[in-house]
């Protein structure tokens, strides 16, 4: 395997040979690895960089899946090999399209199963792995991938920044513009505000920002004082030459989201709320088509989340 590895490497795009050399002694180091682990249970897979093309609503779609295992169940287990740097979270299980889109092409192209999706990842030889998408997931990749090549039809490309920005064109990115277009870096057109020029503002207003985050931290100073003051003397207000300051412990109420899920999963209303969303449940009891009764059990569920100090301005009138 080795021998297959030192026969294959590409030298083109290091910066150089010092470079070059750690990557390549770095990838020896992964692939030895990789080989202690698996060589004991290892399987001939059924395809290694299978090359798919689907048609999903018309729209024409090709990729390479890395590797499909058949399972002992006869199902179907996809594997995509990733050299990130960080490990992949459940999220990112979760929610990678890619996989998603596997999962359809396989799907389609053995007429099996798919009971398995890894994204391996290479630097720990760590196999990340969850189950299969279900008919939601399937149905919101597919609606995705119709969206996506309707933008593409309209030549509509938002700018989406990333680590590798910018790249050759600049000039055309509204992220990089301003720097790179000529048309926006010349003197007629730097001036935006009384003769103040685009890089004075942008300076100016980095600088307020600073003054404001310090002021910030110093009314947060004094406020901590004044609020250790009302409650150590039992005051609710206390009174400077011009202003006065009302103290009061601000309750915030919420719910719990295992008792509302116990009164809400029963009738189908669990999704309303996003898997707990404290918005959405306040839109629900809004709702005028929520029955009474369950929303008089859902009210009897709030209950004081948290609890604040908070201090309100009284101007004092010229006579006190």
């Amino acid at each position: 395997m080795l021998q297959f590895y030192d026969q294959n490497w590409k030298s083109a795009g290091y910066q150089s040979a010092e470079e070059e050399a750690n990557y390549k002694e770095y990838g020896k180091t992964i692939l030895t690895r990789f080989w202690e682990i698996h060589t004991a249970d290892f399987r001939m897979p059924i395809a290694v960089e299978r090359q798919f093309y689907i048609d999903i609503e018309g729209v024409k779609l090709r990729g390479i899946i890395d590797r499909v295992d058949k399972l002992e169940s006869g199902g179907l287990a996809i594997v995509d090999y990733k050299t990130t740097q960080e490990l992949f979270t459940n999220e990112a299980l979760r929610d990678n399209l890619q996989l998603t889109l596997y999962q359809i092409a396989a799907e389609q192209t053995w007429q099996l199963p798919v009971e398995k999706l890894t994204l391996y990842h290479l630097r720990s030889n760590t196999p990340c792995s969850c189950s299969p998408r279900g008919e939601k997931e399937v149905k919101e990749a597919k609606r995705l991938v119709v969206e996506i090549a309707e933008q593409i039809a309209r030549q509509h490309f938002p700018a989406k920044e990333g680590p590798f920005c910018p790249c050759d064109f600049p000039e055309h990115c509204p992220y990089y513009r301003h720097k790179y277009d000529p048309a926006l870096t010349a003197p007629a057109q730097k001036e935006i505000l009384c003769g103040t020029t685009v890089e004075d503002a942008v300076e100016q207003y980095v600088s307020l920002q600073q003054q404001i985050k310090t002021l910030q931290m110093e009314l947060e100073e004094l406020k901590e004082k004044i609020v250790a003051l009302c409650q150590e003397e039992e005051l609710n207000r206390v009174y400077g030459r011009e202003h006065a300051l009302t103290y009061k412990l601000v309750e915030t109420a919420g719910f719990d989201e295992e008792e509302v899920r116990a009164v809400l999963e029963p009738l189908g209303l669990w999704d309303r709320v996003l898997s707990f969303d404290q918005g959405k449940l306040k839109q629900l009891l809004s709702d005028d088509g929520l029955a009474k009764e369950i929303r008089d059990k859902l009210e009897a569920l709030r209950r004081v989340t948290s609890c604040s100090p908070r201090l309100w301005v009284r101007k004092l009138r010229e006579e006190e």
